[in-house]
């Protein structure tokens, strides 16, 4: 968080971003509760930073700084997972044992707990907890490796132009990551996109590739990409529309190709999942309910492939926009009671 982010083509440290972010939180909660608040549980997910205990601790550190700077005292901190349980678990009536799959923009998060009607009210809950795990592969990587698949071929992606050279890959990998973006919107990128021109034999690919980077419409692109995503849960195909690019530019994008492109990447997380719980002490089959939360969890296709590989498991779909915000309100309650 020390480093900086590029708004526009200005430059800004992370740490500065977040915690005027938090401080505007701050305000509004302030004024929506009518009088001052002091204290905050902040969700995070299991591992900032993947395989580096040093370094995943100094994330947390940072942002706990950026809340003391935006006015809070008091600060806690727990695992998104845990907080989207703790949630779900005031909508049942009997005890289970229950997979957290929590898959956001940026990581996938996992947690074995118990829970049930006995247990919700207790004043610490690490004995129901059975293991945590966490990896930086979720909805952005999704989205990434559509976009580069259906998108960036008419920007040029994978073209041979003069001396059978092949487009350098570099420059569509930046238009599909959400955060690499604005890289491209530099002047000093100006000059690479000149030498691109002879790597691109169809001067009307070229010519939309230069009106995205000058338009700078990269984030649309993508956004586009995330909406045909999201309807493949619902319907066999979807279309891109790429307006923005050219009138009446349109690419195709269907759910077969969807589970071929993400087949990978969906196996790793069932992969990590099933690591989660055989740490719990568990097999697949002592899980009672999948649970899921996190935005990209709405993908049917991420959903049915932990339905495969836990076929005596409930599936439940929880508010996978709201689920982590309702269980930290609840772990404020166990935390700061009503101070």
């Amino acid at each position: 968080m020390n480093e900086s982010a590029a708004i526009g083509l200005s430059g800004y440290k992370y740490a500065d971003i977040v915690t005027a972010y938090l401080r505007m939180l701050r305000r509004r909660a302030v004024a929506a509760a009518g009088h001052s608040l002091d204290a905050v549980v902040l969700g995070r997910p299991i591992r900032f930073v993947d395989n580096d205990a040093k370094q995943d601790r100094a994330a947390q550190d940072t942002l706990a700084g950026c809340a003391r700077a935006a006015g809070f005292r008091h600060v806690e901190f727990q695992f998104e997972p845990i907080a989207a349980a703790f949630d779900y678990e005031r909508t049942i009536a009997r005890e289970e044992s229950v997979l957290v799959i929590d898959v956001g923009g940026g990581t996938a998060d996992f947690t074995v707990i118990r829970l049930g009607p006995g247990r919700r009210d207790r004043s610490a809950r690490t004995g129901d907890i059975l293991a945590n795990n966490g990896i930086h592969l979720a909805g952005t990587n999704f989205d990434s490796r559509l976009n580069m698949s259906w998108v960036m071929p008419i920007l040029g992606y994978r073209t041979v132009g003069t001396e059978d050279r092949v487009v350098p890959s570099h420059v569509y990998f930046d238009l599909s990551t959400w955060h690499r973006i604005n890289l491209l919107y530099v002047p000093k990128f100006t000059g690479t996109l000149r030498e691109l021109r002879v790597f691109i034999a169809d001067p009307r690919t070229y010519r939309r590739l230069v009106h995205v980077i000058e338009r700078q419409l990269g984030h649309e692109l993508l956004g586009r990409t995330e909406a045909a995503k999201i309807a493949l849960s619902q319907r066999a195909d979807a279309k891109l529309d790429l307006g923005a690019i050219e009138a009446g530019l349109m690419v195709n994008g269907t759910r077969a190709e969807l589970i071929d492109l993400l087949g990978a990447m969906l196996a790793q997380l069932v992969d990590v999942a099933k690591a989660t719980v055989s740490a719990a002490g568990l097999d697949t089959a002592d899980v009672s309910t999948l649970y899921f939360t996190g935005g990209s969890s709405g993908m049917g296709a991420l959903r049915d492939s932990f339905a495969k590989a836990f076929p005596d498991s409930r599936v439940v779909v929880g508010d996978l926009l709201g689920s982590v915000v309702s269980g930290l309100a609840i772990e404020a309650g166990r935390c700061f009671g009503t101070r």
